[in-house]
């Protein structure tokens, strides 16, 4: 069983990581940062359809700050939306302004709504942290998922990730007599092989969503990570497996269910043959960002010696003793993939 017994020390975005964000373009001017969002005067508690307690609260700013708050708002839409393009402001409004005084961040949520056709959309907005940064940009360049997020100074905005809270999917549909039980299982090993590949850690339920997508005679899964504050901070290799989770356990009895030990060892092998392609396409960013994760730090040193070890001993690769910081143990597990690429089974 993984369990996290303390709280996530956030890192500030270092110069090199901030080179890296400019030459990407994930640097940009916005008008207004987190600090900016703090000044609100009120808030209540939010509420889903159910009456539950979402754990987010609704602030309300005073009407002096509001009008220029939301305008601001509806700029950072349009630049992480349509390239800066403020035409597509004049039909939005912003429906409310929420945040999540339960989370480590305190991130902000942005309900933001067309008024011609009532779609809404969400954005966050949160306290940089290198850590989370480095979660986000593995995820875009190694995942099947793209991820659209910006950086200004200290100030995080991050598009929604949408999905189904794994959570509630856990809760509210697993015992759907419509779900493919195989598929999902499937799904989930691919997405425990992602995570560890990558060293993304904390990936309980409550921290990814599920997709369920229809085929044209069954229907498929994909699971997404929505919370990247924990890659490669801590020092235990099973905090970055989702398997050793008990949050996860409804997932894991499906495979067992429903799987042999061959049939995980194929889709383990599927997912590293496709992380070691998405390598081979974006190498030069991944060089790039592992130079720059090699020269930073986002954790510490007890917690490098302990992984390290034991992932010498995972790979039987003594290569993984001499890495000195987090950075360098990615770029070992990343080298995995090519140089022992049959190494996978029970972790």
């Amino acid at each position: 069983m993984a369990i996290i017994k303390k709280k996530k020390i956030p890192f500030k975005i270092s110069p090199k990581l901030r080179a890296y964000l400019e030459k990407y373009k994930r640097e940009i001017e916005v008008p207004i940062e987190y600090e900016d969002l703090l000044r609100y005067d009120n808030s209540i508690a939010l509420y889903d359809r159910k009456g539950v307690d979402t754990l987010w609260e609704t602030v309300f700013y005073p009407q002096d700050d509001m009008r220029d708050i939301y305008y601001a708002l509806k700029k950072i839409y349009s630049v992480i939306k349509a390239d800066g393009d403020v035409k597509v402001m004049d039909h939005l409004k912003i429906d409310r302004v929420d945040v999540c005084t339960f989370g480590n961040t305190q991130p902000f949520r942005v309900r933001i709504v067309n008024q011609v056709n009532d779609n809404f959309d969400y954005f966050y907005i949160k306290n940089a942290d290198s850590s989370r940064i480095y979660g986000l940009e593995l995820e875009h360049l190694l995942s099947p998922n793209r991820i659209s997020y910006v950086v200004h100074k200290e100030t995080l905005i991050e598009e929604h990730i949408a999905g189904i809270p794994g959570d509630q999917f856990i809760k509210h549909h697993i015992q759907d007599k419509r779900l493919n039980e195989i598929r999902l299982a499937k799904e989930f090993v691919k997405f425990n092989e992602r995570c560890f590949v990558r060293l993304l850690g904390d990936m309980h339920s409550s921290n990814f969503v599920v997709n369920v997508i229809p085929d044209f005679e069954e229907v498929s899964y994909r699971l997404k990570a929505i919370d990247f504050d924990q890659q490669s901070y801590e020092g235990r290799k099973n905090i970055y497996l989702p398997q050793y989770f008990k949050q996860n356990n409804p997932l894991i009895e499906l495979g067992l269910r429903h799987m042999t030990p061959e049939s995980v060892k194929q889709y383990q092998k599927e997912e590293r043959s496709l992380i070691a392609n998405r390598l081979r396409v974006a190498k030069y960013r991944v060089v790039d960002l592992i130079k720059t994760m090699i020269g930073d730090t986002i954790s510490f040193p007890k917690n490098v010696k302990s992984l390290r070890g034991e992932l010498a001993k995972y790979y039987q690769e003594d290569s993984f003793l001499k890495c000195e910081n987090m950075g360098e143990l990615v770029k070992m597990s990343l080298w995995m993939v090519i140089k022992k690429p049959d190494l996978y089974g029970e972790k």
